[in-house]
Parts: C-alpha cells; sequence; structure tokens
C-alpha cells in the first residue's frame, strides 16, 4: 500500500507539471519571457526602494539632474537608428539555417553563414562609430545643455562627462545582444538581462547609501559592463571568432537589403524620442530640475509597468522571423492575436494599480507624494503609456517581415508630441508642482 500511494502522488504530480506546462504554452510563455518577466518584475518591485533611496539620499534637485541624465543620453537614438532591430531580424532569417555546434561555433548552411558574418561586421562597424559619437558628441552636447541651467550648486560635470564615455562604450555593445537574439540565444540574453538588472539594482543602491549623488548612474553602468564582458567571454567567445574573419561567400548588401528597410525604422526612432524623451528635458529647461525630478520618476514608474507587458511581445521577434522564413503563417498568427488579448490585459491592470498607490499616497499626504506627479497628470500620463504599448506585439510582427509600416504615424506622432510638449510645457509644467 504504502509504493502504491508513493506511486499514485508521483502521478499526480507530474499530472500537475503537464498541465502546469499546458497552461504556460496557451498563455505563450517561453523561456525567454520567464527571464523578461522576472526582470521587469524585479524592476517593479525595485523600483519602489531605489525612490525612496532617491528621497532620502538625493535633494529634488539632484533627483532632476540624475533623471534628466538619462533623457539627454536617449539622444542616441539619432546614432542608433533603429538598427539593433534590423540586425535581429535580419539574423534571424538566416538562423533558420544555421544553429549553434556542441563547441559553441557555428555550423549549418555555408552562405547563411556568410551572409550572417558580413552582417555581424557591418552592425559591429556601425555600433563602434556609434559609441564615439555618443561619447563625444552627446557629452559635449549635455554639457552645453546642464551648463544653462540654473546655478543649483549641484556638481555635475564629471558624473556627467564620465557617464557619456561609459554609454558610448555600452552602445558599442548592443550588436552583441541583437546577434545572439537573431541567433535564437533569445532566453540566453533575456538571463544576462535579468541578472544584470540586479546587479545594477544593487549596485544602485549601494552607491546611493553610500552618498556618491550624481556619480551614481556611472557606478551603475561600470557594473553592467563588467557583467557583459563575462558573459560574453564565457558564454559566447567562440561563437563571435566566427565575426573575426571576412566571409568568403554571398554577403548582405548594406544598400540593397539592409537600408532599404532601415530608413523607415530609422525615421520612426528619430521621431521616437519626441514620443518618449524629450518632455524631461524640456521641464528641466523651462522649470528647473525640480519639475523635471517629478515628472522622471512617474515616467520611471510607467515605463517599469509597460516593461512587464511587452515581455510577452519583445522575445518573440527572432521566432517569428524563423517561422516567416518558414512560411508558417497559420501558427504565427495565432500566436501574435493572444499575445496581444495579454498584452492589453496587463497593460490595464499594472496602469490602475499604479494610480490607486499614486492615488492613496496623496491621500494621506504622504512625504513620497511630492516627489511624483498628482493623482490627475498621472492619470494622463498612464493612459498615454497603455494606449501606446497596446499594439506593440503588432509592431514586432510586422518587422519581423522586413517590413515598417509605422513610419508615417511614427513621424506624425513624433512631430506633434515634440511641438506640444515645447508648447504647452512652458506654462502647464508647472502643473507637477501642485
Amino acid at each position: 500500500m504504502p509504493d502504491k500511494s508513493k506511486s499514485h502522488l508521483a502521478q499526480k504530480f507530474l499530472q500537475a507539471i503537464a498541465r502546469s506546462k499546458e497552461l504556460l504554452h496557451r498563455a505563450q510563455v517561453t523561456r525567454a519571457t520567464v527571464y523578461g518577466v522576472l526582470g521587469s518584475c524585479w524592476g517593479v518591485l525595485a523600483g519602489p526602494v531605489t525612490m525612496i533611496l532617491i528621497t532620502r539620499h538625493f535633494t529634488p534637485e539632484v533627483q532632476g539632474y540624475y533623471y534628466t541624465f538619462s533623457s539627454v543620453l536617449a539622444l542616441n537614438i539619432f546614432f542608433e537608428l533603429g538598427f539593433s532591430n534590423i540586425v535581429k531580424f535580419f539574423a534571424g532569417h538566416e538562423w533558420a539555417k544555421l544553429s549553434l555546434g556542441q563547441q559553441g561555433r557555428i555550423i549549418g548552411d555555408s552562405d547563411a553563414y556568410s551572409r550572417l558574418v558580413s552582417l555581424g561586421r557591418v552592425s559591429f562597424r556601425w555600433y563602434l562609430m556609434g559609441g564615439i559619437i555618443v561619447a563625444l558628441g552627446i557629452g559635449g552636447a549635455g554639457y552645453i545643455f546642464f551648463s544653462r541651467s540654473p546655478n543649483t550648486a549641484v556638481l555635475w560635470v564629471a558624473p556627467w562627462l564620465v557617464l557619456s564615455i561609459l554609454s558610448g562604450v555600452n552602445m558599442a555593445l548592443i550588436p552583441v545582444w541583437s546577434i545572439l537574439e537573431g541567433c535564437n540565444q533569445v532566453s540566453q540574453v533575456y538571463f544576462f538581462r535579468m541578472v544584470g538588472a540586479v546587479l545594477v539594482t544593487i549596485a544602485t543602491w549601494t552607491s546611493m547609501c553610500l552618498g556618491v549623488g550624481l556619480w551614481t548612474a556611472s557606478i551603475s553602468t561600470t557594473c553592467l559592463l563588467v557583467w557583459s564582458a563575462v558573459f560574453i567571454f564565457r558564454r559566447y567567445s567562440r561563437f563571435f571568432q566566427s565575426f573575426l574573419s571576412r566571409p568568403t561567400g554571398p554577403v548582405v548588401s548594406w544598400w540593397g537589403e539592409i537600408w532599404r528597410v532601415q530608413w523607415r525604422s530609422a525615421v520612426g526612432y528619430l521621431s521616437g524620442y519626441f514620443t518618449a524623451y524629450v518632455f524631461t528635458p524640456i521641464l528641466f529647461h523651462f522649470h528647473g530640475p525640480v519639475v523635471a525630478g517629478k515628472f522622471g520618476m512617474s515616467w520611471g514608474i510607467a515605463g517599469a509597468l509597460a516593461g512587464v507587458a511587452l515581455m510577452w511581445s519583445t522575445p518573440r521577434g527572432p521566432q517569428f522571423a524563423v517561422m516567416i522564413a518558414n512560411r508558417d503563417y497559420k501558427k504565427l498568427d495565432q500566436i501574435l492575436f493572444r499575445i496581444m488579448a495579454i498584452t492589453v490585459a496587463i497593460l490595464l491592470s499594472a496602469a490602475l494599480i499604479a494610480w490607486l498607490v499614486v492615488y492613496g499616497l496623496n491621500v494621506i499626504n504622504h512625504p513620497f507624494a511630492v516627489r511624483v506627479l498628482p493623482p490627475l497628470p498621472m492619470a494622463l500620463l498612464l493612459i498615454g503609456v497603455m494606449v501606446a504599448n497596446s499594439l506593440h506585439p503588432m509592431s514586432v510582427y510586422l518587422r519581423a517581415h522586413k517590413r515598417e509600416p509605422y513610419m508615417a504615424i511614427s513621424v506624425a506622432g513624433g512631430i506633434l508630441t515634440g511641438l506640444l510638449a515645447m508648447i504647452l510645457g512652458l506654462d502647464l509644467g508647472r502643473w507637477g508642482q501642485q
């Protein structure tokens, strides 16, 4: 009897595991999704702790500089031009005929191998130049911008210049992750990002508690770069050795293939700066670092919540590309519709929870309430973020087809948003002080 009882329990346990796997499959949960959601959830859970430390160890002025640093550095969009997504999807199409050997080297069709190598070499050169431009160009432009801000006695010059250089190095590594994702190493890349998010958060918390002020961003970025080097050399050193030699077969044509898709993506990404990053610098310029800090923290909350929802669609780009190359359109569409429904549901739930928290803090007059936007502007911000991200799965789906159909919409939205931000930010930006 005891043996039969144990056998029955074992069967029940295995059945429960099987049902759990089936539920996860129906919910479109992959290993990459798990890593991505865990990383995003870590950001959501760690975010309040970070914000508490900011309110305890940063003055309102330093908080404004801290968030504006990030928004100004986002100007790297003007040099990145969405190339990382193009690399990912092009690599995915070539990887349909390739695989990773036991020794960590690329094996498979020789023509696809040659095209993948040529794609990688082009992307490495592109981002190396982009990293240099970010370090020198954005670093210099940011110095001029912050020099014209009101004198708040905040020591920002050295932290800003060092952070600009580190950001340039970080940009030079972007093609590493794009190629790995395109080569179906999505789960590994998202594992890297999950661990990196934890390490960066710990470095950020430690730096804040030690009172290093604006040097916090440089220390956390250095921590991320060290983890990047360890991850690449330990897991993919042989993989990337393939890109050291010149391709011996057909190559990916820059003008004939990449640029035909990228110029549309580039226009969309340029417009994206005005729909996502321009607000904090405008508020900093017109109303000073205190108001900019309020918006920056609120924008960080909204972005973290949206990031959780997008983990169902973002990792699927390379998989979509492979399915398109194999013409498995029926299954592709089924996955898309499920992911869209899940994304909208999570966005609605997350936005409601975030707003209720902000509203509750204002009701009880909690000191933290003065560091974020009031309930009404916060509600408008969350609604905008929710609407903007609800169609993200569709954009991943279409870009996997090597198409960029949102160019006109992106341009119109970027121009309109930028103009409204400049016009309304001049007067209504003070709303955040209420």
